[in-house]
């Protein structure tokens, strides 16, 4: 059993638990309800957290409840307004900027969405929460050579969604902004 409590080894990692499970539920309302049930989950069995690495077991935790929760089958496709995001104007951004960067979100989304939910996963995990190999392994419950290999054929995937949402768009990759050519070689 850990000597650290509860809030030491949970709570720091909230934010990271709610965007898994935002990127796969795909769902601002079921992906707040999974972070809660995990969270719950975690609380309920945190005798049998033996120490180590907080955040893996966490995030196992919550990639187990989405894999346990169903998918509603069918959503309506709209975002949420954002009152502080489209209320003011950022200072520092043209509009011409602005909608770029909004464009490149759009591609990245779709690119990911259109991932397999195995893919996805693994690039939430290591390219957006930087979690090491190592951790990875704990996460999705596979060997680390599996994970690599995976992680490979997942980026792979990425750079062809991406590709493809790019055509669709009628938009080159060479008058892309320099940080979507950046978020290609990462992932």
């Amino acid at each position: 059993m850990s000597s650290k409590s509860f809030d030491e080894v949970i709570l720091p990692h909230l934010d990271a638990a709610h965007r898994l499970a935002r990127w796969l539920m795909r769902h601002e309302d079921d992906a707040e309800d999974v972070v809660q049930e995990a969270a719950l989950r975690a609380f309920r069995y945190f005798q049998t957290f033996a120490g180590g690495n907080g955040r893996a077991w966490f995030l196992r935790i919550v990639r187990n409840t989405c894999i346990r929760r169903p998918l509603p089958a069918l959503r309506a496709r709209t975002d949420p307004f954002d009152e502080e995001r489209h209320s003011h104007a950022r200072e520092d951004s043209n509009p011409e900027t602005l909608l770029l960067q909004t464009d490149d979100v759009k591609l990245v989304n779709t690119a990911m969405g259109n991932l397999p939910s195995r893919s996805r996963e693994l690039l939430v995990l290591r390219e957006l929460e930087g979690l090491s190999y190592r951790e990875l392994a704990e996460v999705m419950g596979m060997p680390m050579g599996t994970v690599m290999s995976s992680l490979s054929r997942a980026r792979e995937a990425f750079r062809g969604a991406l590709h493809r949402e790019m055509q669709k768009s009628g938009t080159p990759m060479r008058t892309r902004p320099r940080e979507l050519r950046n978020v290609t070689e990462v992932m």
